[in-house]
């Protein structure tokens, strides 16, 4: 496997080669972060949106399941020391408003692979109960896994790859979800696999919308229903590489039993 490079050096050389995982500190062969290609969207079109803070700073995305817990990805919470994490919710900024609640526990997914990005799931345990209202709310969880070419809505304060689009404002993409089969072969050139526990969505031949650095741990919403994770992937947008999503459907049984949603 192609070493790791941390996400930040890489976005200061300007590198894209290498996959790369989706937060703020994630290195580049597995990926999460902004979103590219999208639109602003305000927090109260996707209440289950929250910004995961580390140290207080924004380091990845969340989505509200039920008022005491948020699911995002294990990538963001290796460090399970869960003092230095909360979550801000109900605003459409990472860094102001809304309500800011501490984390009590950190619950990665026990098969978690740091290596191949395998059940990139974290469950977090919230130290308050959440008050939900119109920018505050629970997203229903898939019971079974979208088709193929399902259109999708991927939300997040990621990296936009321009200097026209604030990364300080919640932003969305709307992206259609690619077979399992075809995403895996694009991938396999990298010596990365793609398994049930992903799934891919994106413009596969063209590219040009997608999660980024900064959006790992957010939604990948179908129809009302949080269907995906954002995990990783090779760059952002880039042609013949869709973007990489924990398969929520595929984990169900997990949620239930530690979140009891």
């Amino acid at each position: 496997m192609a070493k790791l490079l941390v996400l930040t050096t890489c976005a200061l050389l300007g590198l894209t080669s290498g996959a790369s995982l989706k937060s703020t500190f994630m290195p580049s062969f597995s990926r999460a972060g902004k979103i590219v290609g999208g639109f602003q969207i305000d927090v109260v079109d996707v209440p289950y949106q929250v910004s995961l803070q580390r140290n207080n700073r924004h380091h990845c995305g969340g989505s509200i399941i039920d008022e005491r817990w948020v699911l995002t990805a294990a990538h963001c919470t290796e460090n399970t020391d869960a003092g230095i994490y909360s979550v801000r919710v109900g605003s459409s900024e990472h860094a102001t408003g809304g309500q800011l609640v501490p984390v009590k526990a950190v619950h990665n997914h026990p098969d978690y692979d740091r290596e191949v990005t395998e059940f990139d799931f974290c469950l977090l345990e919230l130290g308050e109960r959440l008050e939900f209202g119109h920018a505050v709310q629970p997203v229903d969880l898939v019971r079974d896994e979208p088709a193929d070419e399902s259109q999708s809505l991927v939300s997040g304060w990621g990296d936009t790859r321009s200097l026209e689009e604030s990364t300080d404002i919640l932003r969305g993409v709307l992206v259609p979800l690619v077979n399992r089969e075809e995403c895996a072969e694009a991938y396999q050139k990298l010596g990365m696999p793609v398994t049930e526990s992903m799934i891919c969505a994106g413009f596969a031949k063209e590219g040009g919308k997608d999660a980024c650095q900064g959006d790992s741990g957010g939604p990948l919403v179908v129809d009302g229903q949080l269907a995906g994770v954002v995990s990783w992937g090779k760059g952002c947008a880039e042609p013949g590489y869709p973007g990489i999503y924990s398969n929520v459907a595929y984990v169900r049984d997990w949620i239930k039993k530690v979140a009891k949603v």
